[in-house]
């Protein structure tokens, strides 16, 4: 399958190079419609990869990447079953997401996240599954999940301890203040900034860099270079289930739902 049309997600090939592109109102933000979209791309992955060197992710919507996990449809669903269903739901969900995001993660080839606007919480996630991560200039990134009672869910925690270093990781994480793209290069996150609108043109422009190189070195390096920590991961889900099992939570994404803001999820 070279080519897939969704409702959340798109996806084609050519010439070596497989562009995923969002465009899900309002921000792409991912529940179960997101989920079974990216099982069915991941599930064809494996076809995909024989004729590919590089992978783009991008989002076609104004407002950013990706705003997150879908945030109402979670509250409504949880709201519809005992607490002990609800959280089991959110179990199968997670170990859903993680699969996905790992097998993207160890693909072998070269992955760009081209990011601009809004990159939060499980858009900020998908991000990071990305080998290499191109923002446009006015990119932010950010983890509210604080506000709700929460931590990152989809694999957040332990990726990006991979990537930057710990004062970064642990101010995204107790404070929910966001990046900008400047400050992301600077800290490690991102390798390229770019002019506004520019992000798509220059992971493009990167992917084609990419093809002129043995497809074979690259992913020997990737393997070598960017271990993916499987048993934080398994971590994050246990802690992420216990935290969603708080009274605390329910009233955070009841306020979330009940919030008049056109973005609320903005800090």
């Amino acid at each position: 399958m070279n080519h897939f049309q969704g409702r959340y997600l798109s996806w084609s090939l050519a010439e070596g190079v497989i562009e995923i592109a969002l465009h899900r109102d309002p921000c792409n933000e991912i529940g179960l419609l997101a989920l079974e979209e990216l099982e069915t791309f991941t599930g064809a992955l494996d076809g995909l990869v024989r004729d590919t060197h590089a992978l783009i992710v991008h989002s076609t919507l104004k407002a950013g990447f990706c705003a997150g996990a879908d945030l109402r449809e979670l509250y409504f669903r949880s709201k519809e079953m005992e607490k002990a269903r609800a959280v089991e739901g959110v179990r199968d969900f997670l170990e859903r997401i993680h699969k996905v995001l790992n097998a993207i993660d160890a693909a072998p080839l070269t992955t760009i996240a081209a990011v601009h606007g809004v990159t939060f919480g499980g858009g900020f996630e998908l991000a990071l599954v990305c080998d290499l991560i191109i923002a446009d200039k006015l990119a932010r990134f950010c983890f509210p999940e604080l506000r709700l009672g929460l931590i990152p869910g989809f694999g957040g925690i332990p990726r990006l301890k991979r990537d930057v270093g710990n004062g970064v990781v642990r101010d995204l994480l107790l404070t929910g203040r966001s990046l900008n793209a400047n400050k992301a290069q600077a800290v490690g996150l991102v390798s390229q900034v770019v002019a506004e609108g520019e992000a798509l043109r220059a992971a493009r422009a990167t992917a084609v860099q990419l093809g002129k190189f043995d497809r074979r070195t690259a992913i020997a390096a990737k393997k070598f270079i960017k271990p993916i920590p499987y048993h934080e991961l398994k971590q994050e889900i246990d802690l992420f289930c216990q935290l969603f099992a708080e009274p605390a939570v329910e009233r955070g994404l009841q306020k979330f739902v009940e919030s008049t803001d056109a973005q609320p999820y903005l800090p």
